[in-house]
């Protein structure tokens, strides 16, 4: 198939046109406005290390940003008016030279003898200081020879004391004498004026610099951005020595079981063993993962001080911190509630991160125009919700979430205007409410009037013209209109050629402009609009994208949508981060985005490829019927993987390193493997990793480390990453703006203070044309999109596979549990959508087992405990066909009279019950450490039973039909609206809809209850009863029967709705089923009891 080129209206061929063009009409494009990173060659004099040279694209010159670059360093001496105010010396007598710089009198520095000091073997004299500022500002280097100063020798350097008064008393530096020479009076004198340096009090005018090694000082007052520590050993200790424990007790268990068969019943003791063989082999892969779980926590003042606090750097205190591209990904606003999307949207315009770095990028993989409307509405109420949030600190800035509190709003709010701005913000909320849910009425009479205006046109025409053509030749298409009467060129409501949901063309639109670098305050209000002379009114960028669709090409679900959000994203803003969430997932926590950056910027931050945050739930029955919250895998598996290389992704919620995407390996490190590091130390070699924007000698200058070049320009050819050198050019400056700063010695790959405080520059239409471009369905042809680069395809939990492939090239992961929830959505809480989510999930697990990203397969740098936890993510479902043939044993039991063992002898119930405690001292101490409660645990294991015995079969199923028959894998997207009972939070939990995956965990409960029925009557009319075989069946019986009760309760729907006469005649067929079991089968040879029974 030939590729159809995208088009671009109104884009002219070059930028002398494009400017014309724009003088001559108010085109489109001239409000684009976004903040580019800066490239390497368009940095401060003091930041350019090395003569590589970038591409650059705008036409601003270079002068421009030296002129607006508020750093020093090198050998600039011109920007010295930012070196702190020099010290005024007592005017003493002075014997030695002078200071040789230019323009300086004062006179060389001097020990507490007299004698001359000169720094710097080129026997240049300086004054101290000169001395000071050379250390400081001119990065240590001689202005004489230009070569580095030596470590300072401090024991030689002049002392503050009565005799020698080469400095004002006012400001001296206090010394402690030897008790000899020790003058009291003088010392108490000196400390009324000040204290000197410590970790106490520290002066604010910085003197003596050359007396004092301020770097030391400074190293130790550095403080991390995160801290880590260790589960309580009083827990976890014993919690390892149980797992270690049980091991033992199940390995001996299986071995009596093999040895004591039951000859009896050999089919149901075979069975039983290989059952219980397997079990005990799963519960080892999801046991051993959970050895090694931390705490970490992240401290929001240390990343305000280090990157947004003023400094010498930095007088103006510009933000530092690296910009965030935020994906927000939908695909049909029916199942996807266009509101939910807006409020979505909202909170991450209004989360507390710089304005500047902060760019949002909404991808329409459906290409609907109710979406793309519901987005300019949300852009158009985010003007007034967004400095309502930052003038009365709101939390949380989802205005669904916030305006339905049950919490008092008034609670800590101390402005006297809050209540008028937050009444006039609710009723502005409520209108924007019912345009959202008026828009798709809004859209089809629109569509309909102007379809009706060009069939009554045709008409005229037709009749004008007086045609041949009958009139029902007159074919008009009923497309879908915008507003400004022109054709939606996404999908219609009547899908049409070039049209349709798998049919259009690329759409980017700049919803919200770049903000401006300054921030920019509103105008006073009067009684009818909020004041917002102190609020920063800037808003983030907002584009709205729906990738290209044609026929013939795979377009890969939602992996195929993230990449090509990538790609544009690379284009227009290059922030080095990446946020991805799904429409229905909120920023709860307008600091989160912080959080997640002080471990990106902390120490051994650049060996992070994601920030992986927990899924929280709202909406969600107080019961958790079924399992919705999955606090077990976020707060226990997750956290325990985090002691290891890191926590797997899951979808949403998750913060990137952008190189990371882009398929390249961390920087070289020699590495411990978590708590097997002891045993499985191993050194990491990376060939093909981008550094800095700097060629690798200056990259070493800053800190960067060595890279191999090399292979890196081979690694960017446009086989690779396409072929846009627009995008190829972005990838080093991410690169490079990625890393931490290097502002510590612990900072082993970083770059240099100061460097994102320029502004970017703005967005030009060439820009959003390259965009349009890289958006293109036929762009990935012949390149790794989706292979080795980005989200990886082949699995609809492309999630799981896209994060095992990162950990497999040598990155690490961290798991942010802040202690206000980051991140919120919704869950389905009706079992039936609950089950076809299982059935996704574990259907991509199956792929995964099938498929090269099986961790058996996985290379050496993976660690071991981490490479067991993948491996049981691709088992697990297979546990199911175990656990369904388990679940019948106690059936099968009941009904043939015996039982996996020969007899219930003492042995098997001492092994039966070391297992049974030992679980639950597991279980115990899983909640003491990781905080969920017991009912969290044992919803848990319920639905593990539920989901084992329906959906899990059903995946393997598909997996195997998809690998022997190479049948494709179709999901249900899970649906995000609520229920239609507005009186009722929970309706949707009691809506019962039938499906096939209900069938066997139903057979299960029917099977197991005739046949505890049938035993029970059985053992009473026996002459000779086996109470034992009875108390061993019905005992797993009812184990089954406990983990399905809310399946069976999802069965029954809302109490008091199910007519009685359901339960009557489920009763009277239970006991006519047993009758008739122990009437066909007596128990016993006397034909007394049940024998006699006739039929009528």
């Amino acid at each position: 198939m030939a590729r159809r080129a995208p088009t671009i209206h109104h884009l002219s061929a070059s930028l002398d046109e494009l400017d014309s063009e724009l003088e001559s009409s108010n085109s489109e494009y001239a409000t684009y406005r976004v903040h580019i990173p800066p490239t390497p060659d368009n940095q401060p004099v003091s930041m350019r290390l090395s003569s590589l040279k970038f591409i650059n694209n705008s036409e601003v010159r270079e002068d421009q940003y030296i002129a607006s670059s508020l750093f020093t360093g090198g050998h600039n001496r011109a920007t010295r008016a930012l070196s702190k105010e020099k010290i005024i010396e007592s005017e003493t007598s002075f014997k030695g030279a002078f200071c040789a710089l230019p323009g300086c009198n004062a006179g060389s520095m001097i020990d507490s003898q007299g004698l001359e000091i000169v720094p710097c073997a080129c026997d240049f004299k300086i004054c101290k200081d000169c001395y000071r500022d050379a250390l400081r500002n001119g990065n240590g280097i001689c202005p004489g020879c230009k070569e580095a100063y030596a470590e300072p020798d401090l024991s030689r350097l002049a002392v503050d004391n009565h005799n020698a008064q080469a400095f004002n008393s006012e400001r001296s530096l206090s010394v402690v004498k030897p008790i000899s020479e020790f003058d009291y009076s003088g010392f108490l004198n000196e400390t009324k004026r000040s204290y000197g340096y410590g970790n106490a009090v520290w002066p604010k005018d910085d003197v003596n610099g050359v007396g004092v090694n301020n770097k030391v000082f400074n190293d130790k007052q550095w403080k991390p951005l995160s801290r880590t520590w260790n589960v309580s050993a009083a827990v976890l200790t014993p919690y390892r020595i149980l797992i270690i424990f049980r091991m033992v007790a199940l390995a001996f268990f299986i071995e009596w079981r093999i040895t004591h068969p039951n000859e009896d019943a050999i089919w149901l003791w075979g069975i039983s063993v290989i059952c219980e063989i397997w079990f005990a082999f799963s519960w080892l892969l999801d046991q051993l993962p959970k050895l090694c779980p931390i705490n970490r926590t992240a401290d929001l003042d240390v990343l305000k001080d280090r990157f947004e606090t003023p400094n010498p750097g930095n007088p103006a205190g510009k933000s530092d911190l690296p910009g965030i591209d935020v994906f927000v990904s939908t695909a049909d606003p029916e199942k996807e509630p266009p509101l939910v999307t807006a409020n979505t949207i909202l909170s991450i315009l209004a989360c507390d991160y710089p304005v500047e770095k902060l760019s949002c990028y909404v991808s329409d993989d459906g290409g609907a125009l109710l979406t793309f409307e519901a987005m300019a509405e949300a852009a158009s109420f985010a003007s007034l919700w967004v400095p309502f949030c930052r003038k009365h600190d709101i939390e949380p800035r989802n205005p669904e979430s916030y305006f339905n509190l049950k919490r008092d709003p008034y609670k800590n709010k101390v402005r006297p205007d809050f209540v008028r701005d937050r009444r006039r913000v609710k009723r502005e909320y409520d209108e924007f409410k019912v345009r959202i849910n008026g828009l798709s009425d809004s859209i089809r009479r629109r569509s309909d009037a102007f379809n009706t205006r060009n069939e009554m046109k045709a008409l005229k025409k037709w009749r004008e013209n007086d045609s041949d053509e009958a009139i029902d030749s007159l074919k008009i298409l009923k497309a879908t209109w915008m507003a400004d009467e022109t054709h939606w060129p996404g999908t219609w409501t009547v899908p049409a050629p070039e049209h349709s949901r798998g049919d259009h063309a690329s759409i980017i639109q700049v919803m919200l402009d770049p903000p401006s670098d300054e921030p920019l305050a509103g105008s006073t209000g009067d009684g009818n609009s909020m004041d917002l002379s102190q609020v920063d009114i800037r808003l983030p960028m907002l584009v709205y994208v729906s990738r290209e669709k044609r026929p013939g090409y795979d377009h890969n679900k939602k992996a195929g949508a993230m990449n090509a959000l990538v790609r544009a994203s690379a284009i227009m803003s290059n922030g080095p981060f990446i946020l991805n969430l799904d429409c229905d997932h909120y920023i709860y926590n307008s600091q989160a985005l912080r959080e997640g950056m002080c471990y990106m910027m902390d120490s051994g931050g650049e060996h992070l490829c994601y920030v992986q945050f927990p899924q929280r739930f709202e909406g969600i029955d107080p019961s958790d019927r079924y399992a919705n919250q999955n606090t077990v895998f976020f707060d226990v598996n997750m956290r325990a993987l985090d002691g290891i290389q890191g926590p797997v992704y899951v979808g949403t919620g998750c913060l990137f390193r952008r190189i990371s995407i882009y398929g390249f390996e961390p920087p070289l490190s020699v590495e411990n493997s978590g708590c097997c590091g002891c045993c499985f130390p191993h050194r990491r070699k990376i060939a093909a990793t981008p550094a800095s924007p700097a060629s690798s000698e200056g990259s070493q200058s800053i800190g960067m480390g060595t890279y191999d070049d090399e292979e890196m320009n081979i690694a960017l050819i446009p086989k690779r990453f396409g072929n846009s050198s627009m995008l190829i050019d972005s990838i080093r400056v991410a690169a490079f703006e990625g890393l931490p700063l290097a502002d510590h010695p612990s900072i082993k790959n970083g770059r240099p203070p100061g460097a994102l405080t320029l502004p970017r520059k703005p967005l030009v239409a060439i820009t959003v044309g390259e965009a349009v471009n890289v958006i293109s369905c036929w762009y990935e042809d012949k390149s790794e999109w989706g292979h080795e680069v980005g989200w990886i395809y082949g699995s609809v939990t492309e999630d799981v596979v896209t994060g095992y492939r990162m950990h497999e090239r040598g990155w690490k992961s961290v798991y942010c549990m802040t202690k206000r929830d980051a991140f919120r959505g919704t869950a389905p809480i009706n079992l039936t959508d609950r089950l076809h989510q299982v059935l996704r999930w574990a259907t991509g697990s199956v792929e995964i087992f099938f498929s090269r990203n099986n961790a058996i397969l996985g290379g050496p740098k993976i660690k071991l405990l981490q490479r067991i936890a993948y491996l049981n993510v691709g088992i697990y479902p297979f546990t199911s066909i175990f656990l369904i043939v388990y679940c019948f044993l106690p059936a099968l039991s009941l009904f043939s009279g015996q039982f996996i063992v020969q007899s219930l002898n003492i042995t098997f119930l001492v092994y039966l019950l070391l297992i049974t405690l030992t679980l639950c001292g597991l279980a115990v101490l899983e909640i003491k450490w990781s905080g969920i409660e017991l009912e969290e645990w044992w919803r848990n294991e319920q639905f593990w039973l539920i989901g084992g015995t329906s959906a899990h079969l059903a995946a393997v199923l598909q997996g195997l039909l998809k690998v022997v028959a190479g049948i494709e894998i179709s999901f249900t997207l899970t649906s995000k609206s609520a229920g239609d009972d507005e009186d009722d939070d929970f309706a949707d939990l009691y809506l019962f809809k039938w499906t096939s995956l209900m069938i066997p965990p139903l057979t299960i409960i029917f099977v197991n209850l005739i046949a505890i029925a049938v035993a029970v009557m059985r053992t009473i009319y026996s002459n000779n009863p086996q109470w034992s075989s009875l108390v061993g069946g019905v005992f797993f019986s009812f184990w089954v029967l406990a983990h399905l009760y809310p399946f069976a309760k999802g069965l029954m729907g809302r109490h008091g709705r199910t007519p009685t006469i359901v339960f009557v005649w489920s009763g009277l067929i239970a006991i006519t089923i047993s009758l008739l079991w122990v009437a066909i089968k007596p128990p016993s040879a006397n034909a007394d009891i049940g024998g006699s029974f006739q039929f009528p």
